[in-house]
């Protein structure tokens, strides 16, 4: 997908699920839910990913109508993606390799992404507004 049609899917569909009325233990719903407790129940995954959010946070600039925190999930989101499609198992076409790509599918990872971007936004801005006023 070109990045200008992504940014507009981004803005558009962030945050939101295709099963509106299927929210899960405050997430969209329960495939993401389920996503984020697999990567926040493993410290090594949960410190990759933690990672992954400085590092995408700190690189982040605001993009035309996109803040810092936009870019940065949207940059966040699509690695999730990707790292998470390509770990899933190879299964012949059956039943349940159908359930499982429908499953997948379902994950908002932009909601992931805001998550780990979330917790590391406020600690690094503040971390850059302390070295900016030390200079």
């Amino acid at each position: 997908m070109q990045t200008s049609a992504r940014f507009a899917e981004f803005n558009h569909h962030t945050w939101r699920s295709t099963r509106s009325d299927t929210r899960y233990n405050g997430w969209t719903n329960y495939e993401t839910w389920n996503c984020a407790l697999w990567l926040d129940n493993d410290q090594g995954s949960q410190e990759y990913w933690r990672e992954q959010a400085e590092e995408q946070y700190r690189e982040a600039e605001e993009r035309n109508s996109l803040t810092r925190r936009d870019v940065a999930t949207y940059e966040l989101a699509d690695m999730l993606k990707n790292e998470i499609s390509e770990a899933m198992p190879e299964l012949p076409a059956s039943m349940y390799s159908d359930i499982l790509g429908a499953a997948l599918s379902e994950i908002n990872y932009d909601e992931i992404a805001r998550h780990y971007i979330d917790d590391v936004a406020d600690e690094i801005d503040e971390e850059e507004k302390e070295e900016a006023d030390a200079n």
